[in-house]
C-alpha cells in the first residue's frame, strides 16, 4: 500500500496498466513476402513472430547517376513581407495519428483509469512542439461498433471475431462509455484532441457515440466522421453492389435527421464526411450530388483517406502482389508526395470555395498493414515529412497517421506483446519522428504558410519548404534522399533573405540516420527513442541544434540521407518547442521486488530527454537524491510522477494479463 505519511492534498492517483489485445489485422499470425531482396536475408526468412518487429532490412537505392544527380551547391532566395503562391494557414497539429478502434485498450490504457504512461509522454512531445495533437479513434471497426452499458470483467471493449465476414475479418465491436472517459483524462494530461465515427454498417443510427463523445470530451471533440471508405461499402459486402455517391447522401440526409431529433447531441455542425478511400468514387464523384451545399450546416469538416499503394495481396490474397524492394525507391524522391495529392487538389481548392477545411483522416505508406523493411524505415520519415509538407502546402488542413496492433509494420508507435509488457518497452518507429519534425516546422502559432520551393531547379532527391508567419520566411525544410554514407553526396544550401535585413545567424535541427533503410539508428537535433522495446516515450540524449554563421547568405550543409530545419529567427526556433521543458510521464517498468520507490521533488520540472537540469525520479534503489517524496508500493508494483503535473501516477504490472 501507499504509505500513510505520503499525503499530497488534491493529487489524484491513476492506476496505469499496460493491457494489448487483437491486432488491426485479423487472424494473421506472420506474412510471406513475394521476392523480396533484403540485406538480413537470414533472420527475416527464418523469423515468425510479430510484423511490428520483424528484422527485415531493404537495400538503400543506389545513388543516382547522369541528369538525376542534385547539384551539391545551390541557393535559396526568400523574400520578406509577402511572397506569392502561399498555402492557407496550417496549424502545428497538422500531423496526426488514426488510432484503429479495436487497438485502443493496447495504446491508450486499459481503462478511464490505467492510462499507458509511454503513450502520453508521446503525445507530450508533439504537444510541446505543435501545441496540440489531433487523434483519431475510429478505422473499418468504428462501423460496427456498439456502445453498451457494461462488459465481462470490466473491460471497455470487445470484439467478436466470430462474426467477421467481410474480407478483411474486421470484427464487430462492443465498448463501453469509460472508453471516452479514458480520453478525455488523456486530453486532461496532454492536450490531445479526438475525432471519432458514427457507427454506418446499416441505417439504424446508433448516436450513443456521438451524445457521449460531446458530453464527455466537450470541446475536445473536433468532429465526428460519418461513414469510414464508404465507396469501398459495396465491395466488402456492407451495401448492395449499386451503392453510388447518391445513396450516400440520401444516407447522410438520414443521418442528419436522426441527428436533429436528438436533444443529447448539442453541435449539430460537427461531420466529417465522405472519407472516400478513392476506389470506385473520385471525390468530385460525391461534390456533383449537391454533397457538400446540401448537408452545408451539418459538415465540419471535408475529407478523405489514401495510401500511395497496398499490400493487400500478402495479407489477405487480393489485389495486385508488390515487392518491396522494388517500390522502395519510389517512396524516395519528391515526386512521391506530389502524386500522392494531386488526385485531390481540385477538392483542397473546392473546399476553400466552400468554407470548409479538407483533411487526410487516414494515410500511411501502405494499406494492408505496410511492408516489412519499408514501411518501418528512415527512408518512411522521409517520405512521410515530405508528403505531408506538400499536403499543408496544396491546402489540406490536417493528416493522421494510421497505427495498428503488433501485426502491421507502418506503426509510428507500437507497445509490446502483453506477455513481454513487464520487461520490455514500446517501439518507436522511424515515422514518429517525422511528426515531431513537422510540428516543429510549422510551429505552434496557427499562422503559418507553406510554400514549394522548388529548389535545386526541381530536384527530386533535394526538395525543400519555407515556412512564413506574418508573410515573412521564418523556417525552411531541407531534404535529402540520397543514401551515401561517404559523405559524397550531400549537399549545401545558401539560403539568403531580401526585403530586410539578413540574420546573423540561424539555428539548425536534423533528422538522420545512417541510411534510408536503417529502422532504429535515428536521431531527432541529436536524440532518439532508441531500439525495439527500448522506450518509454521520453526523447534521451542532449538536444544539439547547430549555429550557422551567416554573411551574405547563410549555408546549410544536408546530409545523405538527412533532414534540415533551419531556424531563421530565434523566435522561431523558441516557439517550436526548442526551449523550456516538455512535460513528460517517467516511470519504470520494471520493479517488482523493491518496494519503495523515491522521486525527487525536481521532478515536477523535469526536461525532455536532458533537456533542461534537475535529476529524474527513480525507481532504482539509491538512484535518486535525498529529499524526495516517498511512497511504498504492493509488490509486483512500480511508481512513477507525472511531472509538471499535480498529479501521481502509480503503476501496477502484472505477470499475467
Amino acid at each position: 500500500m501507499i504509505e500513510s505519511t505520503f499525503l499530497i492534498p488534491l493529487l489524484p492517483i491513476i492506476l496505469l496498466l499496460p493491457v494489448y489485445a487483437q491486432v488491426t489485422v485479423y487472424g494473421i499470425t506472420g506474412q510471406q513476402f513475394i521476392g523480396q531482396t533484403a540485406t538480413n536475408t537470414a533472420a527475416a526468412a527464418n523469423y515468425t513472430g510479430s510484423a511490428a518487429y520483424d528484422p527485415t532490412v531493404l537495400t538503400a537505392p543506389g545513388i543516382p547517376i547522369g541528369d538525376q544527380y542534385p547539384s551539391l551547391q545551390f541557393d535559396i532566395q526568400l523574400q520578406n513581407g509577402g511572397t506569392n503562391g502561399l498555402s492557407i494557414t496550417q496549424q502545428g497539429s497538422f500531423l496526426g495519428f488514426s488510432i484503429e478502434m479495436s487497438v485502443v485498450n493496447q495504446v491508450l490504457g486499459r481503462n478511464s483509469t490505467y492510462l499507458q504512461v509511454p503513450f502520453l509522454n508521446l503525445m507530450a512531445n508533439v504537444v510541446q512542439r505543435g501545441g496540440a495533437v489531433n487523434v483519431r479513434v475510429g478505422g473499418n471497426t468504428q462501423d460496427l461498433a456498439v456502445l453498451v452499458d457494461s462488459l465481462p470483467d470490466g473491460k471497455i471493449i470487445q470484439k467478436d471475431t466470430s462474426a467477421s465476414t467481410n474480407p478483411t475479418d474486421t470484427p464487430p465491436l462492443q465498448f463501453t462509455n469509460d472508453l471516452i472517459i479514458m480520453m478525455r483524462n488523456i486530453s486532461d494530461l496532454t492536450n490531445v484532441r479526438w475525432y471519432l465515427g458514427i457507427p454506418f454498417n446499416d441505417t439504424n443510427w446508433r448516436l450513443a457515440i456521438a451524445e457521449q463523445g460531446q458530453q464527455i470530451l466537450g470541446d475536445y471533440l473536433l468532429g465526428l466522421q460519418a461513414a469510414n471508405e464508404p465507396d469501398l461499402y459495396a465491395d466488402h459486402g456492407h451495401r448492395n453492389l449499386n451503392y453510388s455517391p447518391s445513396d450516400y447522401l440520401s444516407e447522410m440526409q438520414s443521418l442528419v435527421s436522426a441527428m436533429s431529433s436528438d436533444s443529447n447531441i448539442r453541435n449539430q455542425s460537427v461531420l466529417i464526411a465522405p472519407n472516400i478511400a478513392t476506389g470506385d468514387w473520385t471525390p468530385e464523384n460525391v461534390w456533383d450530388t449537391g454533397f457538400v451545399d446540401v448537408l452545408d450546416t451539418s459538415l465540419a469538416y471535408l475529407a478523405v483517406e489514401h495510401y500511395p499503394t497496398d499490400n493487400c495481396f500478402a495479407q489477405f490474397g487480393i489485389g495486385t502482389p508488390h515487392d518491396a524492394q522494388t517500390i522502395f525507391p519510389t517512396f524516395l524522391n519528391h515526386t512521391s508526395g506530389q502524386s500522392f495529392v494531386q488526385p485531390y487538389l481540385n477538392s483542397t481548392a473546392y473546399a476553400q470555395t466552400k468554407g470548409k477545411r479538407f483533411l487526410m483522416m487516414e494515410t500511411n505508406t501502405a494499406s494492408c498493414g505496410g511492408f516489412a523493411g519499408l514501411s518501418d524505415s528512415f527512408g518512411a520519415a522521409l517520405w512521410t515529412l515530405d508528403t505531408a509538407m506538400q499536403m499543408a502546402y496544396s491546402n489540406f488542413s490536417g493528416a493522421l497517421l494510421h497505427v495498428g496492433g503488433q501485426n502491421v509494420y507502418y506503426n509510428p508507435f507500437t507497445p509490446p506483446p502483453t506477455n513481454q509488457s513487464t520487461f520490455h518497452q514500446w517501439t518507436i518507429g522511424p515515422v514518429f519522428y517525422s511528426t515531431l519534425a513537422m510540428a516543429e516546422t510549422i510551429g505552434p502559432s496557427n499562422n503559418s504558410r507553406i510554400l514549394d520551393l522548388g529548389a535545386n531547379n526541381g530536384n527530386i532527391y533535394t526538395p525543400a519548404y519555407a515556412v512564413y508567419e506574418n508573410n515573412d520566411p521564418v523556417r525552411v525544410a531541407l531534404y535529402n534522399y540520397i543514401t551515401d554514407s561517404s559523405g559524397g553526396s550531400d549537399y549545401m544550401a545558401s539560403i539568403s533573405v531580401s526585403g530586410g535585413q539578413m540574420p546573423s545567424q540561424v539555428r539548425v535541427k536534423y533528422l538522420v540516420a545512417p541510411s534510408v533503410s536503417e529502422k532504429h539508428n535515428v536521431t531527432w537535433a541529436g536524440q532518439t527513442f532508441g531500439a525495439q522495446f527500448a522506450s518509454d516515450g521520453r526523447l534521451t540524449g542532449f538536444e544539439d541544434v547547430q549555429t550557422i554563421t551567416c554573411t551574405s547568405s547563410c549555408s546549410i550543409t544536408v546530409p545523405a540521407p538527412g533532414f534540415a530545419l533551419v531556424f531563421l529567427t530565434d523566435n522561431a526556433l523558441s516557439e517550436s518547442g526548442a526551449t523550456g521543458a516538455t512535460t513528460t510521464f517517467p516511470t519504470t517498468a520494471y520493479t517488482k521486488s523493491i518496494n519503495t520507490v523515491t522521486v525527487d521533488a525536481s521532478v515536477l520540472a523535469t526536461s525532455n530527454g536532458n533537456r533542461g537540469g534537475g535529476n529524474m525520479g527513480s525507481t532504482s534503489k539509491g538512484s535518486a537524491a535525498n529529499g524526495g517524496i516517498k511512497m511504498g508500493v504492493e509488490s509486483g508494483c512500480s511508481v512513477g510522477v507525472v511531472v509538471g503535473t499535480a498529479l501521481a501516477l502509480v503503476i501496477c504490472l502484472l505477470e499475467e494479463w
